[in-house]
């Protein structure tokens, strides 16, 4: 068994308890070989056998519908930004501090780097309580740095934390963990209590990503050189890293990779972010068929994780030249991926927000110059009736989402 397979879960279709589809090192080797054809016959196959379930999810969408004459947030409640909840964002972000025991972290690295981009974009939008939230900002990348220099490999690690949290990605870390340790890899694996390799599994690449994007983000309002050099660290990782079978993980790094294009010019991110998505998220994708537009798989078909893989091809299609050759392709499949999922904003309810959210605001930002692409995609009706939605419930008293999302949504609507 080569390293790249040494713990690889084939997420392709580990959705269904009890199959194990004899493709799946096929995958991997197709992947690790860039072999173009192989990937898509082998996805074709996996459409194939999953015959009508191919782009439903594993866990069945619900669907919450909003009043078309549902008010929006006032403005003037946006500008008061985090401050009404602000006590409450510090205690989110106390126990992250440089010196802190990895091995006993119920949270990934994903945690504070929410906090990083939802203060960001407080100070972004000159919202009320913006010095308090770069303050709180600045702290938690001292923290996230102090973690890169720890796991002494370029990225941002995974606490090396067992049976500390009924968390999903907690639990899946502490099978991970125990199966490096049972097949003598811990030492490869793990230093200073922080999971530094996932041996092709490929999931470091979800909170390498979060962190190096809310630091370059964060980059943009302090200009704090080590924040840069931090992030491009981490994307230097990114580009090194070998394919998985999970289209998302690898969506993290083709977002992480064209963000730092954006910011450098590097053409070595873009192209490692177009080789990325053309070979290990764009595959994955139904064409045609009654989900035309979401990933074939189970897991990926997931609302949440197609809106991650929306996010990465938008910051990549809007990075390439106009007149690139691969530029049709990707923004093909943007399209069709923002068509399918958005429309159900408006025709069946809001079936995820976080990830949403984020993902149509991006859209919105990068495309603000062609109208027409975010009308025939959907993502001017989603955004309104997602942000309906969240407007309504933050008129409870709580915030609807996490750090992250909720900064970003209250510096659109105080606009």
């Amino acid at each position: 068994m080569t390293h790249r397979a040494l713990l690889l879960v084939p997420l392709l279709t580990a959705c269904h308890p009890g199959e194990n589809p004899s493709n799946a090192q096929d995958l991997i080797s197709a992947l690790a070989s860039s072999n173009t054809q192989t990937i898509h016959s082998i996805a074709l196959a996996e459409r194939q056998r999953l015959g009508p379930r191919a782009g439903e999810p594993e866990i069945a969408d619900t669907y919450q519908k909003v009043p078309p004459n549902t008010p929006l947030l006032d403005p003037a409640i946006a500008q008061l930004g985090f401050c009404p909840h602000f006590t409450r964002l510090q205690q989110l972000a106390a126990p992250w501090k440089p010196g802190l025991d990895p091995t006993a972290l119920t949270e990934p690295l994903r945690a504070p780097a929410s906090i990083i981009s939802g203060c960001t974009a407080i100070a972004k939008a000159n919202l009320q309580g913006k010095t308090d939230c770069l303050t709180l900002a600045t702290q938690l990348a001292d923290f996230l740095l102090w973690t890169q220099e720890q796991a002494g490999a370029g990225c941002f690690p995974f606490p090396a934390a067992r049976g500390t949290s009924d968390a999903r990605a907690m639990q899946v870390a502490t099978r991970f963990l125990d199966r490096a340790e049972k097949a003598g890899k811990l030492d490869q694996t793990v230093r200073n209590g922080w999971a530094f390799e996932d041996h092709g599994d490929g999931g470091l690449q979800f909170d390498n990503a979060e962190c190096a994007l809310a630091l370059f983000d964060l980059h943009s309002v302090t200009q704090d050189p080590r924040h840069l050099a931090a992030a491009l660290k981490a994307a230097d990782w990114a580009l090194a890293r070998p394919l998985c079978s999970n289209w998302n993980y690898n969506a993290f790094s083709v977002h992480l990779l064209a963000k730092a294009h954006a910011v450098t010019q590097n053409p070595s991110y873009l192209d490692a972010a177009l080789q990325k998505a053309l070979l290990g998220v764009l595959p994955g994708q139904l064409t045609d068929g009654p989900h035309a537009g979401r990933w074939l798989d189970p897991h990926n078909a997931r609302p949440a994780y197609h809106y991650i893989m929306m996010s990465a091809l938008a910051q990549l299609t809007a990075t390439l030249p106009p007149d690139h050759p691969n530029r049709p392709t990707l923004l093909k499949a943007l399209r069709l991926g923002l068509s399918t999922r958005n429309a159900e904003f408006t025709t069946q309810g809001v079936m995820t927000k976080d990830k949403a959210i984020e993902s149509l605001l991006l859209v919105s930002h990068l495309f603000q110059n062609d109208p027409d692409f975010l009308e025939a995609t959907h993502t001017t009706n989603a955004l309104h009736t997602l942000s309906q939605l969240l407007s309504e419930e933050a008129r409870r008293g709580k915030p609807p989402l996490s750090p992250s999302g909720w900064g970003q949504f209250l510096a659109h609507i105080s606009k």
